[in-house]
Formats: structure tokens, C-alpha cells, sequence
């Protein structure tokens, strides 16, 4: 059993959100904690000139009211929303918590990802802990 657990949330449409909560849960030690992490992209700088004014704050109120949502259905879990690369920030946010085990979703690949998304793929060769991939 593990005891820190990190789920990576993408909201989008294909990842499988309450199936890697699910497993995360009966993964768990009694007494584990799940954290629930969102990696907010950065924008090229071209792009924020197209987007309306406040945009940014307004996307981060929305993912930390799904994520909390999310959380509070998880005994014991927490959420965390963070700005980067979403392969590089798991994979930093992990080492830097001593996370034990990642449960991660990827969705089904096209021709150029085989066999794991992109993100999953990158987080699968890099991490230093065990990682669960659903699919």
C-alpha cells in the first residue's frame, strides 16, 4: 500500500478522472494522502494577446473549484493547481513531495504516441516512484 499518492487531473474529455481517483483510493494505505494535481499550461505570449482580459484568473477560479469539488469526495485528499510543463511539473511536484506512487490517465494514442500519451509517457520514463497508468 501507499501512503502519498499523487493524481495528475486533466480535464479534458477522453482522461479518466474518476477511474484514477478510484484506483489511487484502493491503492492507498489507511491512513495515505492523495493529492489532486492540475498543471496549467503556460501560453505562448502571442496567444495572451487574443484572450480577454482576466482570462487567466478566471480559468484558475474554475479548475480550483473542480478540483476542490473533486477532493472533497476523497477521504483524505487535497488538490493543488500550478502553472508549467505538465510532464516536467508532475514529475517536479512528485520528487519534491516524496511521492510514493503516480496514478495518472492517458488517453488513446494516435500514430505518433503508440502507447501512452505524451504526458503519461514522459512521467512513466522519468519518475523516480512507482506509476499507474490508466487507460
Amino acid at each position: 500500500m501507499y501512503t502519498n499518492i499523487l493524481v495528475p487531473i486533466a480535464f479534458e474529455g477522453d482522461r479518466a478522472i474518476t477511474p484514477a481517483i478510484t484506483i489511487a483510493r484502493r491503492l492507498a494505505a489507511e491512513d495515505a494522502t492523495i493529492t489532486l494535481l492540475h498543471v496549467m499550461e503556460q501560453l505562448p505570449g502571442y496567444a495572451i494577446n487574443y484572450l480577454p482580459e482576466g482570462y487567466r484568473d478566471e480559468a484558475k477560479a474554475a479548475l480550483t473549484a473542480e478540483l476542490s469539488a473533486l477532493a472533497e469526495g476523497v477521504p483524505g485528499a487535497s488538490f493543488v493547481l500550478i502553472e508549467g510543463h505538465s510532464g516536467r511539473s508532475i514529475l517536479d511536484w512528485a520528487e519534491a513531495h516524496e511521492v510514493d506512487l503516480i496514478v495518472i490517465a492517458s488517453h488513446r494514442p494516435g500514430m505518433q504516441e503508440v502507447l501512452l500519451g505524451s504526458t503519461a509517457s514522459q512521467v512513466v520514463r522519468h519518475a523516480a516512484c512507482a506509476v499507474h497508468v490508466l487507460r
